[in-house]
């Protein structure tokens, strides 16, 4: 992927579901808002899709 504006779009998008997710599946009991074992993963996994859609070395053939 050579757009970089493509690139940032989904990495946040990973991120901000990686945070949907984890403040969804919390019980009532547990309080609101996520936690920051959350946040840490949801940037994990903005930073590995903003790697693996990274572009290659060698043009495509």
């Amino acid at each position: 992927m050579k757009d970089r504006g493509m690139r940032t779009f989904l990495a946040v998008l990973a991120g901000l579901a990686v945070i949907y997710f984890g403040a969804t599946g919390r019980s009532a009991e547990e309080g609101g808002g996520i936690s920051g074992g959350v946040v840490l993963l949801a940037l994990a996994a903005a930073l590995l899709v903003w790697h693996l859609t990274k572009p290659g070395d060698k043009p495509a053939k």
